[in-house]
């Protein structure tokens, strides 16, 4: 590495605050941003990748650059390609436009490409250096490396909770005393956050009960563009979801799907008639089966899930090693032994990674990645 600090640190932070203007649109793709600067250490061109506009975040730069691009210097958060897919390799198109420099926050996490953007660059005689901010533009690009790797969706498991670990009051029965009132562990600034992380998924993951219970919509509410609607999926082994609920109300093309036990067509085609897709899977000792569901999902191109659920879907993720990341949002308050616990029975005792410690309003965050899919094997 041959970093200049004094100038070299700013650029690239562009680029990655480029890179996730990428998150929502670029799925399944990576998100890249990418700077181009000239001698005099000014901007000349800069862009993002967009899935529906084609380009990847380095020619866009290139196209805003045009002649000027030719001894300039570019900061890229990510590899350029080597390879021709939708659209021809960056690593070609920084050649021929004359660039003279190519700082990489880090290596492509595709084992097959890995290494050959670097290799192709030097070998036209292109300075290149690599590693600067490597672990934030991996981190906007977990889901690309799993995904890429194990044809797998990344998994966040979310959750809100008391200081005692609960994270609902005590359970009641909904058919019996009516839909419950919502319920907010969490404080507004919190909640947005959540949004922001629905905004970051392609899918949403919850069980049927929490629905019953809460009636939720299970929407991104950020308000950020995005290029897929999020996908919300529910784990319904006798099929329970109501047709009244707001989930079903409120369901678009393609935007929910569930997974059943149920092989009766009756039940399946009250569903098929709203455009909701059923996917039937034969049920395992504790319920579906959730890894299948995520096998299933990676199948169908989805990258990233979210789980907000309950204690029994929790603790299935948890204790069968499927979380990929913890978030998890603490409120200033205690439920009690009466209230819902995050998990039931012994999860794994294994200290966990340290934890990123954010602080939203009232309430603490703690993120912990428990999986790192960008070593070489």
């Amino acid at each position: 590495m041959a970093f200049h600090p004094d100038h070299d640190v700013h650029w690239m932070q562009r680029a990655l605050a480029l890179a996730e203007q990428g998150i929502g649109l670029t799925s399944p793709n990576p998100t890249v941003g990418c700077v181009l600067v000239n001698a005099q250490n000014q901007l000349i061109g800069e862009g993002f990748h967009q899935y529906e506009r084609r380009d990847h975040a380095e020619v866009v730069a290139l196209h805003q650059a045009g002649v000027a691009a030719r001894g300039a210097t570019v900061y890229v958060t990510l590899e350029p390609c080597t390879h021709h897919g939708r659209t021809g390799p960056c690593a070609d198109a920084l050649i021929a436009a004359g660039v003279s420099r190519v700082v990489i926050a880090t290596l492509d996490a595709n084992r097959i490409v890995r290494g050959k953007g670097v290799a192709r660059l030097r070998a036209a005689g292109i300075v290149v250096d690599v590693g600067l901010f490597q672990s934030q533009a991996q981190r906007l690009n977990d889901a690309f490396a799993k995904y890429i790797r194990t044809r797998r969706p990344w998994v966040t498991l979310k959750a809100a909770l008391s200081l005692d670990g609960r994270i609902a009051p005590a359970a009641h029965n909904p058919a019996e005393h009516g839909e419950r009132s919502p319920f907010w562990l969490t404080g507004e600034a919190a909640r947005l956050a959540v949004h922001r992380l629905r905004h970051a998924h392609d899918a949403l993951l919850t069980g049927v009960g929490t629905v019953l219970a809460d009636n939720p919509l299970l929407t991104d509410r950020s308000g950020l563009p995005r290029r897929l609607p999020l996908l919300r999926v529910v784990l319904d082994t006798h099929l329970r979801l109501p047709l009244a609920s707001k989930l079903v109300a409120n369901a678009t093309e393609n935007d929910l799907l569930l997974f059943t036990a149920v092989s009766h067509p009756g039940p399946l085609a009250e569903f098929a008639a709203r455009g909701i897709r059923v996917e039937r899977l034969s049920p395992a000792s504790n319920g579906l089966p959730l890894d299948l569901v995520l096998a299933h999902l990676g199948e169908i191109g989805i990258t990233s899930v979210m789980i907000e659920a309950g204690t029994r879907l929790n603790t299935t993720a948890v204790t069968k090693g499927l979380v990929d990341r913890l978030v998890l949002f603490y409120a200033p308050r205690f439920l009690g032994d009466s209230g819902l616990p995050l998990l039931t029975g012994a999860p794994p005792s294994d200290p966990l990674p340290p934890p990123e410690v954010t602080r939203f309003g009232d309430d603490i965050c703690l993120t912990t990645t428990l999986h790192h899919y960008w070593q070489d094997a």
